[in-house]
């Protein structure tokens, strides 16, 4: 013992240091990797929205090229769509109302024409898209988008049947 300390206690401090610095080291790669988890996330919740946009825009066409003589070629109502009053069997356009991947939720932000037909929708999320080249053919307007309820899916209109 020399000058009143233990001989082990300065190594002791050192360890701790060094314990502290590793703590750190991890907390720092955990904080990343949390990052890159939840872009990855975002990443694969605007794949989905992309697919399930398609989808509500094929629907919305199948709509219109079913349309009998006379009738309106877009639907007042997403229901509509799941099955067309315009016919006395069942006849689908879609299988269901699909939940936005972005919000959880069932509910779509509906775009219509002034008559209050739809003509396309979107999602209700306002978060920052991160995709912004590289959409599908007739998609490639999203590129301009900032927030995905700018992403509007619709189908290419070329004379309306009042």
């Amino acid at each position: 013992m020399r000058n009143g300390k233990h001989p082990g206690a300065m190594q002791a401090g050192f360890t701790y240091i060094a314990l502290l610095i590793i703590v750190a080291m991890i907390a720092a790669g955990a904080t990343a990797a949390l990052g890159a988890g939840a872009a990855l996330q975002q990443r694969e919740s605007e794949a989905e929205l992309l697919a399930i946009g398609l989808e509500f825009r094929q629907a919305l066409q199948s709509y219109a090229d079913a349309t009998p003589s006379g009738q309106p070629t877009e639907p007042r109502e997403l229901a509509e769509l799941l099955r067309d009053p315009r016919y006395p069997g069942v006849r689908r356009h879609l299988r269901r109302i699909y939940p936005d991947p972005l919000t959880g939720q069932v509910e779509w932000g509906i775009v219509r024409f002034p008559d209050g037909r739809i003509s396309g929708m979107h999602s209700l999320s306002k978060t920052p898209t991160l995709r912004q080249i590289g959409f599908p053919a007739g998609l490639e307007g999203l590129e301009k988008a900032e927030t995905h309820d700018a992403w509007i899916f619709a189908y290419q209109v070329v004379v309306r049947k009042l």
